[in-house]
């Protein structure tokens, strides 16, 4: 895994929210979100799936239609998905989040349910039509993630040596 800078901020949000807000990483196509993303449920909880909306189920975008009974949700998502519920705790990672945009205006019921942890991802997340008929929830942050820096790409070659020296 190539070390990142933002890793740093995805672990400060995870101890400061507490999951009391979703985090969004936002940024260009292939510049590592879901890498990153998926390399932190990893290393920073006992449990996390991704939810790629870009290659879901029908069922699965469905879901998110209605949040009026958050149990019944949770029932039929991870029905939808296959898999038993996760622990309490868990990371849940929306990734491409623009093609379902009621995820992410879920994210205000699903953050005050207190039960996971929301990581987004996604590009062109602010344009117009992914953001159209929907509410944009006061629970998310965001974070802007970039290509590789020189430094990153330094530690990236082994030369940590090297990246110490430039600064």
């Amino acid at each position: 895994m190539l070390r990142r800078k933002i890793y740093e901020d995805l672990k400060k949000w995870k101890k400061e929210s507490n999951g009391s807000s979703a985090l969004l990483i936002e940024g260009a196509r292939r510049v590592g979100k879901t890498m990153i993303a998926e390399y932190f449920g990893e290393n920073e909880f006992s449990k996390y799936r991704t939810i790629d909306f870009s290659k879901e189920s029908i069922d699965v975008l469905n879901c998110f239609n209605d949040l009026s009974d958050i149990e019944k949700f949770f029932e039929k998502l991870f029905l939808a998905l296959r898999i038993s519920a996760l622990p309490k705790g868990s990371l849940l990672i929306f990734d491409e989040i623009q093609f379902c945009p009621k995820a992410r205006q879920a994210i205000k019921s699903l953050v005050a349910d207190g039960r996971y942890f929301y990581l987004e991802t996604g590009s062109l997340v602010s344009i117009k039509e992914n953001t159209l008929d929907i509410l944009i929830p006061s629970e998310e942050e965001n974070i802007q993630m970039y290509p590789m820096d020189y430094e990153e790409f330094l530690w990236a070659c082994g030369l940590d040596y090297e990246a110490e020296t430039i600064l």
